[in-house]
């Protein structure tokens, strides 16, 4: 049986992930509260008076700055407020839509960007959708079985963290996620159509947990699988709950 393992949402693009028990999708929109926000920098290029989707390099990102991939979160989705923690520094919550708290942001989170980079600049978001990588509203699903290959490849243990899926199944045998391409598959309560296999960047070689990049995860990739692909990009066709031990079924 194919079942959820693990469920995660980013609330702020590369800033942060927050363990998830159950969500509930909406058709055509992304999980809700993954990558609302994102910071951008110097040279972003975004019309803050005309918000829409941007390409990821508009905004910081962990493969620039590794030690933003050891950010946890917590998101109180009532008061949007969100609660930020690394072990590099002291925790901060503040509320990303209020104009006056991002400089308190901004202030926390420089210390963590590497010299002669890109600085964060502000906090943006657009109506009605996440700032997924892909230019759809997208879901990311990963395979755990897939994860255990590149981890014996490594020959050491990683965090599957550093994907930053947002559903993780297992049940599964290594990189089947890439035969279902054009295939609806139903998790729980929700049904989901699969795009397009993820291609990876070099994020995935930092440990989620120090934020230090300690392994060679793209290489591993492309010299033992002959990929740079991890995890699938899904469009929700049917809205739905969906919870840890869910059962999930291709169609």
């Amino acid at each position: 049986m194919i079942e959820v393992s693990a469920l995660w949402r980013h609330p702020i693009k590369s800033h942060g992930r927050e363990a998830l028990t159950r969500v509930t999708l909406q058709k055509a929109q992304t999980m809700p509260w993954d990558r609302t926000w994102a910071v951008t920098h110097e040279e972003t290029k975004f019309d803050a008076a005309n918000p829409e989707w941007s390409h990821c390099r508009n905004f910081m990102l962990g493969s620039r700055t590794p030690k933003l991939a050891a950010i946890r979160a917590t998101l109180d989705e009532e008061s949007r407020r969100i609660t930020l923690r690394h072990a590099d520094l002291e925790e901060i919550t503040f509320n990303p839509d209020d104009e006056s708290d991002i400089p308190r942001f901004l202030a926390w989170v420089t210390p963590l960007c590497a010299a002669g980079r890109v600085l964060p600049e502000t906090v943006v978001s657009v109506e009605g959708r996440g700032m997924t990588d892909s230019s759809f509203p997208s879901v990311s699903i990963m395979n755990e079985a897939s994860h255990l290959a590149v981890q014996d490849a490594l020959g050491t243990p990683i965090g599957m963290e550093r994907w930053r899926g947002n559903i993780w199944l297992n049940g599964l045998t290594p990189w089947a996620e890439h035969e279902w391409i054009g295939r609806d598959i139903q998790i729980g309560g929700a049904t989901l159509r699969i795009r397009e296999r993820i291609r990876r960047c070099t994020v995935t070689n930092t440990n989620p947990v120090t934020g230090i990049r300690d392994t060679e995860t793209l290489n591993a990739l492309n010299t033992t699988f002959g990929h740079q692909d991890f995890g699938v990009y899904a469009e929700v066709i049917k809205g739905g709950a969906i919870t840890l031990g869910a059962e999930a079924t291709l169609i």
